[in-house]
């Protein structure tokens, strides 16, 4: 609702009642930080110069380390009244929750396919981030960034280097997350729709199905 602060109306502060009417009526649940760790079970000559950007004066990683997987997903042309996609984030830590992002894209995409390959750009921007303050703090990292997205599209031209795109509009994004596979930052897999967590960030679901989400967040 962060984005009608600007112009709020009285439908919008309708839907803020709906938001705290729900919270009070689920008053139980809880957001659990599970600290334990995952067990997970390419592209670099076509991005030969692909490197992370390690910070200089990092200290000694120490401690237990930390896989970061990410669940992406995108609600083309959401907004009805500009048509701009919504892009859902939903970023963990081992199993901790710790990065959510539900807000409009600034472009407006023509195609399912477009507006899924700018949500995982922002994911892309969202995980450097978060990696360089975890190697600030000395905290291990093991290995790339797992990405989940729903979209076929998306993930064969993340994941096969020959994969090419004829759409210029997308090649900003298209670069930008293939540059991050081949840095190693992420790797980048296909998430069921029925089962992707991103889903609750980005459109209305019903009930039952929010509830089979939420399991895997909210105890």
């Amino acid at each position: 609702m962060a984005q009608h602060m600007a112009a709020p109306r009285v439908g919008q502060l309708g839907q803020v009642f709906h938001i705290l009417g729900y919270l009070k009526a689920h008053g139980r649940s809880k957001l659990v930080l599970d600290p334990a760790y995952i067990l997970m079970i390419l592209a670099s000559e076509f991005y030969p110069y692909a490197k992370e950007q390690l910070p200089p004066n990092a200290p000694e990683p120490r401690g237990n380390p930390i896989m970061i997987s990410c669940f992406v997903d995108a609600d083309h042309a959401g907004n009805l009244v500009t048509r701009c996609s919504n892009s859902g984030i939903i970023i963990f830590c081992n199993k901790a929750p710790v990065i959510w992002y539900s807000k409009c894209q600034n472009t407006i995409e023509t195609s399912t396919f477009g507006s899924e390959f700018v949500a995982p750009q922002i994911a892309v921007e969202l995980i450097k981030s978060l990696r360089y303050k975890l190697q600030m703090f000395g905290i291990p990292l093991t290995g790339p960034e797992n990405m989940f997205c729903d979209n076929n599209g998306v993930v064969t031209n993340c994941t096969i280097p020959e994969s090419t795109l004829k759409k210029k509009h997308n090649a900003i994004a298209y670069h930008k997350v293939r540059e991050a596979v081949a840095q190693g930052t992420i790797r980048i897999a296909k998430e069921d729709t029925k089962t992707n967590l991103a889903d609750i960030s980005t459109k209305p679901l019903p009930s039952r199905r929010m509830k089979e989400l939420l399991y895997h967040i909210l105890y």
